[in-house]
Parts: C-alpha cells; structure tokens; sequence
C-alpha cells in the first residue's frame, strides 16, 4: 500500500499502514541488538553510569524462518505514539501492528561472502525506525545496513528488559538553553554524542552475533540519515575515516536553529575528501543553503546535490510512504512532505541512494548520478 490506497483501519487501535516492497532479490533478516559502551559515561542522564544504544542489523538472509519483524515493539510504539507523530495524530496509526519486509532472526546469507555495511543516524526526535523503507531495500541489494537510536534524543527506545526511555532529558536541555541562549553550544554537545554512537558501532562492527561478523566488510563502510542524521554521517566522516562514503537527506551543517551560515560545524568549514552526497527538499540547496556551500567550496572529494521537486523536510523519511494512507487531510499530507508524488519521491531516494553506495562501496556504477535522468524528472542536479 502506497500513495491513493484506503488504510486497512484496525479500530480504535489506528491503520495498520504497510510499507513499499523492496526491489532487490535478496530476502532480508533483521536483528535488534542491545549495546553497551562502558568507556564513557551517558551524557544525559546519571544511571545507568555508561551509555547504552540500541542498534537493528538489517541484512541479505536465506529464504524462510521468522515472522515479519514489527515496525515498533509495542512499547516503543504507544510511546512514539502518544504525542502525536508529524502531523499524524495520537491513535490515527497502529505503530505496533504494522510490519517490515524483514524475518526477525532469520539466518544470514552467507552465499556472496562479505558484503559492504551501512550506517542510518535518524534526525533529532525521530526514531531508527524512520528510514525503513530505504533500509530495506539496501538490504534487499546485498548491504548489511545498522540503524542506530541516540537513547534521550530518540523518542522512545525499548530495551530488551522492556523498559522505553522517552526523550525528555534532551527537551529539558533544549528549554534551558533556549532561556540561556547556549542552543547552538547543545546541538554541539548532540552531534558530539552522535559522532561517538557511531564511532563504537563500527568499533563493534566485528563482533555482531548470529553469524553477521563473518558478513560484513569492514573496509567498505557508508553512512547516511536525514536531518540530524545527514549532519552525523557527514561529521562522522570528517572524524572517522572508516566511513568512506556518505550521504546527507536534508540536514544543514551548522550549530543553529535557523541556517543562516554564522556558526557552521567543522565538516562545513573544511569539506570532505571522500565522495559525499547532499539530497535536499525543495528550494533548499547548496546554492541557497549557508553551511551547504561552505562545504561544498570545501569539498575536495567527489561530490553532488541534488532535489526532489515539490518535497519537504520530512519527505526523507518513511512519512512519505505512510502519511497518505493515515486518511488525514491533504492539506496536512502536503504540508509534511509536500507535493511530489509519494511513490515517485520513494523510488528516486531509493534508485539515488543505492546507485551512490554501488559506486562507491562495490565499484559498479551504473551512470544515474552522471546527471539527470528521464526516469526520474523529479531529480534535480544542483549545478
């Protein structure tokens, strides 16, 4: 079910909305797993004295074994839930009842030997679960993709023991240095969090479970996410060079509210010399965008922006696939992910997404990214 479909309406429990099938030939497994860095300590709350993420490995898997995972566990998703989620009302979703494309625990496969990993950093306040439906289908390709929450800044975050840590403790910051005047010193403090999430996932990298170790190829690592999460893949670049290639859906690179180029972040201020890619909404681009042209002037690896005409901020993340079916207004739908077609701006992430990775995690280059193409007219090259 996609765009025009009537949502399947589960009662009072809300619409059990689906997602787009992914287009690869793989079978896909998902895993959740519970990490623990015990070098450092949690940055937002006291107890426990460490910091804890909870990561999903989404990989190529043998056929059969395992349910369809769920989108949510159920206490994630009455939490995710309960204030209302872009738009789309408290109870007008059934987060729970809906299902990926992915068999919890399925058995890796092994056949193709080891295959290139993929980071995903959700924007600020969203949940891993938000780039799904591009997840998938890199997993149905052949990548090992890792989807990581940041506990506190993630809005609900179920630990295996049950427990769902909301985040209040980052609202709480972000009141205070609102009163103070210390927001751009907090999204600072953020991303540092961020960056350092990332960092112990690709330190943990070789020793993930259930045979998925002997999968991934360490030396062939991307990164992407929207929003925040863009920001993280591009800082964690300029800080770790095992990511080697990376992609930014809409998130300036700067340590303000608003883009305005006064405080840019030190990836805008000197660029990347590895292959980077900025997908922006409609009207916002490196030529209009402070701290995208710092660092596109900065650059000095290989690089591209490019649009989706007609879409917004939240167009970037799987609301694309599931607002039209939430039967909300469409002067609502509209105005969260604008007004490109959602299944067009669903296959052009995807076919743009995984031809970057293709080149520059496999080396097959199959010449979308050359320049536009008539298969997708709604893709704009930024010049």
């Amino acid at each position: 079910m996609l765009a025009g479909a009537a949502p399947a309406w589960a009662g009072t429990s809300g619409a059990r909305v689906s997602l787009p099938a992914p287009s690869g030939r793989h079978e896909i497994g998902v895993v959740a797993l519970h990490l623990e860095d015990r070098s450092r300590p949690d940055p937002w709350v006291a107890s426990p004295p460490y910091r804890e993420l909870m990561v999903s490995v989404w990989y190529p898997a043998l056929p059969g074994g395992g349910a369809l995972a769920r989108y949510m566990p159920s206490g994630a998703a009455e939490r995710f839930d309960a204030g209302g989620v872009h738009g789309i009302p408290p109870g007008r979703v059934d987060w729970a009842a809906t299902r990926t494309h992915a068999r919890e625990g399925a058995p890796v496969d092994p056949r193709g030997g080891r295959r290139p990993v993929v980071l995903y950093s959700p924007g600020s306040g969203d949940p891993r679960v938000w780039g799904t439906v591009l997840v998938e289908e890199l997993a149905s390709r052949g990548y090992v993709v890792v989807t990581i929450d940041h506990p506190y800044e993630s809005p609900a975050v179920q630990f295996p023991d049950g427990s769902v840590r909301g985040n209040e403790p980052v609202l709480a910051a972000f009141a205070q240095a609102a009163r103070d005047g210390t927001v751009p010193a907090l999204l600072e403090k953020i991303l540092r969090v961020r960056t350092a999430d990332t960092a112990f996932v690709l330190d943990r990298l070789d020793t993930l479970p259930r045979g998925l170790s002997r999968v991934v190829d360490t030396t062939r690592v991307g990164m992407f996410g929207q929003s925040a999460g863009g920001i993280t893949a591009a800082q964690g670049m300029d800080e770790d060079r095992r990511i080697k290639a990376g992609i930014d859906l809409d998130g300036t690179l700067e340590f303000n509210q608003e883009p305005n180029g006064t405080n840019l972040m030190p990836v805008a201020e000197h660029g990347l010399d590895r292959p980077f890619m900025l997908m922006g909404r409609d009207g916002s681009d490196h030529t209009t965008e402070p701290s995208w042209r710092a660092f596109w002037s900065h650059s000095s690896g290989w690089h591209r922006d490019l649009t989706l005409r007609g879409s917004r901020h939240q167009t970037y993340t799987d609301l694309a696939a599931i607002m039209p079916q939430t039967g909300l207004d469409p002067d609502v739908v509209e105005q969260h992910i604008g007004t490109i077609d959602p299944a067009r701006a669903v296959a052009a992430q995807r076919a743009y997404v995984t031809s970057f990775f293709d080149r520059w995690l496999r080396g097959h280059d199959d010449h979308l990214l050359d320049g536009p193409s008539p298969r997708y007219p709604e893709v704009v090259f930024v010049p």
